[in-house]
């Protein structure tokens, strides 16, 4: 509780923040709101004025191709999930008020997929093809102070296949204007170490990059305040400088701590760096930048130790999509993924493979989920026709750089990786692409290791220790079983596996737990997602066979592979493995889904047979089903109607599982676990009777009416007695009253090709979601789903201010 209450007054003073200083300028403004948008190439469009009327209004941030239909005649193909891309024009009209003229104003985008050339007032001032790096532009030499000005926008999306993953098109993450006096902080222009810490006293690096865009010279004072909380101050310093004409300068100031409270995951506490420059009594400029305090340290001997202690890495790969929002980058979308990786028993997640968005990093931070920041798929060599590989040679730097110099203060950060199985990695040539990516980084940060993630290049692997040797940490790609081996011939190398099948979990668990220079292992995938349409999948036979490289799988537009699906359910996989790696459940049933006779359940490489949560199977009465628990307990029973069916052991040896064969007919089925002979606890499957009636569940049920803020709501179809029916496949309507909007509906099916923005959803094993969206007027949002020969529900939604 305290730990949220925390994180609570951290958001609330972030937002006061911007206010800044009594009677000034907000320096960082939300520019998110009343844009204008139209599907197209128009280059006229550019122009400022240029009629825009018949576009579409729309607030940020926005995706447009999760807006459209799941179609093979897409370009994107099974790559990008078949969904639409093309090109796009954004425009935003706004004035400049006359308290700008002496100030320095920029617009700050923080990602755009991809190829974005921005104009102000028809006036080109450049082009970024990574979709995504953030970067800004300035904007004083161009602004009107008489006439409106209008911000243009062209996103170019149609080059494709341009990514092995859905991309999404369009603005989708957040926009700002930034407001400073000539003289102030520059944008990424704080760094924050903490070069010696203990329980007893920290010492904080602040580093502060002054600008002076005057022509003349400038005497400044600069005055750095660290503070716990909002409101509790441990630390000042204060120094005095000249800044010459049209200059920059970086300051750097040590602050001790006593008694210091570290950064864990399961101690996320932050600190913030408020710097405040001053002339004479004038406060000209300030800003505020939060910081965790922890030491990280990467040996052979000890592994990863955080704060001087060892830790093991459970860890997920995930990418930057939220389901059926597409890749918009809402806020409460980024913190929701971190929840559910947290819930799931996950302590670190990988960025595959891009750079995530700020509100992501501000979740991991706050909530507590290392991360290891990643910022590209692969380097000069292409993968797909359209790839990043067409910009490495001009892009690759400040593409790296602005992601190192963006991120660098986030003290989830641990490792910085430079690249995915890149495939030139067998060249000798990768060997000196990746030593000039590590220099670009530690030229930064020196603080973190960088490492990349290498597969395998054919049958040879020794022959990729001459890449390996140009990294801190060398992250293996579903090549983990040979890490004792290569540890023997390179024995200080530190080892984690940047990707994994989720079938070997245990096997991958037992190599980290048994070896201290295995630090982890991060599955493919923490989450569901959409795009690289049909990994993970499993299918009957008659149907098309093999990988999702080797045919066409459509209707399959989205991959299967994650521990939780799309709709934030935990598969049985996610349990399995969070018992392993954590404390905090022991003990959990599913049931293996029984081969179709006389068809065949065939599995693919990233697949886990398809089980569930679910006791109820009309048509297999009297036939074995596979009753699977999992148990951190020496021993579980098995119980159907209340009669023992069996015990067994779930240690170690049994990799916590065992498997009853039971015949299926209508019941409960229960399973205990059993340590010294004492029941510990207990878990339960019961069949559920006819389709009756709509369950709904809010994550949230009050929400700020911003125009962005989510509240995901949870629909099981249900028997009468409440009991989920998990073969229903009813056709839901849903109607919303209220200000509030659809955001996206869904039901983890990643075979339905319904729109992803609709008013009506299939259920799929007994559910589905909605993702309401509040608009920018305030009061209660009425949900009603309902379907044919079922009892509706509602849901109330407030969307209230705080």
């Amino acid at each position: 509780m305290k730990t949220i209450t925390i994180a609570i007054l951290f958001l609330v003073y972030s937002m006061l923040s911007f206010a800044q200083l009594p009677g000034a300028i907000m320096r960082k403004q939300l520019f998110d709101y009343d844009w204008k948008f139209n599907p197209g190439d128009d280059s006229l469009a550019r122009l400022r004025d240029f009629n825009d009327k018949p576009w579409r209004n729309l607030d940020l941030p926005h995706d447009w191709s999760i807006e459209g239909k799941v179609s093979l005649k897409n370009p994107t193909g099974g790559a990008g999930g078949y969904f639409p891309a093309g090109i796009g024009w954004y425009r935003k009209t706004f004035r400049a008020p006359p308290e700008w003229k002496e100030k320095e104003v920029s617009v700050y985008f923080e990602g755009v997929y991809m190829n974005a050339e921005v104009f102000i007032n028809g006036k080109s001032l450049g082009i970024r093809p990574y979709g995504y790096s953030s970067f800004s532009y300035d904007l004083s030499p161009y602004l009107d102070f008489d006439k409106e000005n209008v911000i243009a926008v062209r996103v170019d999306d149609s080059q494709q296949v341009n990514c092995r993953w859905y991309s999404g098109s369009g603005i989708y993450r957040h926009v700002w204007l930034n407001i400073t006096n000539p003289v102030h902080i520059a944008g990424w222009g704080v760094a924050v170490t903490t070069p010696e810490v203990s329980p007893k006293q920290a010492s904080v690096l602040v580093k502060a990059k002054v600008k002076n865009q005057t022509d003349i010279l400038q005497r400044i004072t600069i005055n750095t305040g660290l503070f716990y909380g909002g409101a509790k101050n441990v630390g000042n310093s204060k120094v005095s400088l000249e800044l010459p004409a049209n200059s920059e300068k970086e300051v750097a100031q040590i602050i001790k701590v006593s008694k210091p409270l570290l950064w864990t995951p399961e101690t996320p506490y932050l600190y913030q760096a408020r710097i405040r420059i001053s002339k004479g009594n004038e406060k000209i400029d300030n800003t505020n930048t939060t910081f965790g305090i922890r030491s990280i340290k990467f040996t052979a001997e000890d592994g990863f130790q955080l704060n001087g202690k060892t830790v093991k890495i459970s860890g997920g790969c995930v990418h930057h999509d939220n389901g059926c929002l597409g890749a918009a980058a809402f806020d409460r979308a980024e913190e929701r993924k971190v929840e559910l990786m947290k819930t799931s028993g996950f302590n670190a997640v990988r960025t595959s493979h891009n750079p995530p968005s700020e509100a992501f990093l501000d979740a991991c931070d706050r909530l507590g989920l290392l991360v290891i920041d990643e910022a590209f798929d692969g380097w000069k060599v292409s993968k797909n026709k359209y790839d990043y590989s067409a910009y490495f040679d001009r892009w690759s730097k400040p593409d790296l750089e602005t992601m190192v110099l963006r991120d660098r203060n986030h003290p989830s950060i641990f490792m910085w990786s430079i690249g995915n199985e890149v495939v030139e990695r067998n060249k000798p040539e990768a060997v000196v692409t990746a030593k000039t990516l590590a220099g670009i980084v530690k030229n930064i940060d020196s603080t973190r290791p960088v490492t990349s993630a290498i597969v395998k290049w054919g049958n040879d692997w020794e022959s990729l220790d001459p890449l390996m040797a140009a990294h801190d940490v060398c992250g293996y790609n579903y090549q983990l079983q040979g890490a004792p081996a290569d540890h023997k011939r390179v024995h200080s190398r530190v080892i984690f596996q940047t990707e994994s099948y989720p079938r070997d979990a245990f096997a991958n668990w037992k190599l980290v737990q048994n070896n201290n220079y295995i630090i982890g292992d991060f599955v493919w995938t923490a989450i569901d997602y959409l795009g690289e349409a049909g990994i993970g999948r499993w299918y009957y036979s008659g149907e098309v066979p093999g990988e999702h490289w080797e045919n066409n799988l459509f209707p399959w537009h989205g991959a299967y592979c994650g521990d939780i699906d799309l709709t934030g359910w935990r598969k049985p996989i996610s349990h399995y493995r969070s018992m392993l790696y954590n404390d905090k459940e022991k003990l959990y049933m599913a049931v293996r889904e029984p081969n179709p006779e006389p068809l065949e359940i065939k599995e693919t490489w990233w697949s886990v047979w398809p089980t569930w949560e679910n006791w109820t199977w009309p048509g297999f009465e009297g036939k074995k089903l596979d009753v699977e628990v999992y148990s951190r307990y020496p021993k579980v029973r098995l119980y159907f109607n209340d009669k023992l069916l069996g015990e067994k052991l779930t240690t170690a040896q049994e990799e916590f599982k065992a498997t009853f064969p039971v015949p299926y007919a209508a019941g409960t089925l229960k399973a205990v676990g059993v340590e010294n002979d004492k029941v510990m606890e207990s878990t339960t499957l019961q069949t559920s009777g006819s389709a009756a009636k709509i369950r709904l569940f809010a994550d949230r049920k009050q929400i700020l009416p911003n125009g962005q803020d989510l509240s995901y709501i949870t629909i099981k179809v249900t028997d009468k007695d409440g009991v989920i029916q998990p073969n229903a496949s009813n056709r839901l309507q849903f109607k919303l009253e209220g200000p509030g909007v659809i955001a996206g509906v869904d039901n983890a099916d990643v075979k339905d090709t319904d729109p992803y923005v609709g008013n009506s959803r299939k259920a799929w094993h007994g559910r589905a979601m909605l993702v309401i969206r509040s608009t920018h007027n305030a009061g209660d949002i009425k949900l009603t789903v309902s379907s044919a020969g079922l009892t509706e529900a509602t849901v109330t939604v407030k969307a209230h201010a705080n």
